[in-house]
């Protein structure tokens, strides 16, 4: 198998690390990678930015890609996941609706509050008077 990991940080070296490991696999390229994957007997980066999603599929094409791996919040925010599915290509991480969760604190922490998961007190503001009067309310 050639998988194709996408981020740059620990996360996905770690990941590339245990999936070369694998008899099954072939080749880990990570996009856009770090030194360390290149040290890896199977790694190899290819460059290019993690949102770019048509520079990702030509990838997939040109290297036969038969497995993506999505790290990073940022391209799964941005459907990334979504996208690749729609083409046909199979890809492992959260769809941007789930990324959600992570990727906008405001979102889950209005979504624990909804539906009574305790969490801490939160505000959200929008301006930097309200965020003020707000701490100075709690007696921080």
């Amino acid at each position: 198998m050639r998988i194709l990991v996408i981020g740059s940080g620990g996360r996905e070296h770690a990941l590339c690390w245990k999936i070369a490991q694998s008899k099954e696999v072939e080749t880990v390229y990570a996009l856009p990678g770090n030194p360390g994957i290149t040290r890896l007997e199977k790694g190899k980066c290819l460059p290019g930015g993690v949102k770019d999603f048509e520079l990702i599929k030509q990838y997939i094409k040109t290297e036969k890609i038969d497995l993506v791996v999505v790290g990073p919040e940022d391209p799964l925010a941005s459907g990334i996941t979504n996208e690749l599915s729609k083409d046909g290509i199979p890809v492992f991480g959260p769809s941007a609706e789930a990324s959600k969760l992570e990727a906008s604190k405001s979102f889950a922490k209005q979504l624990m509050k909804e539906h009574n998961i305790p969490t801490a007190k939160y505000e959200v503001f929008s301006d930097i008077e309200s965020a003020k009067n707000y701490i100075k309310s709690t007696g921080v």
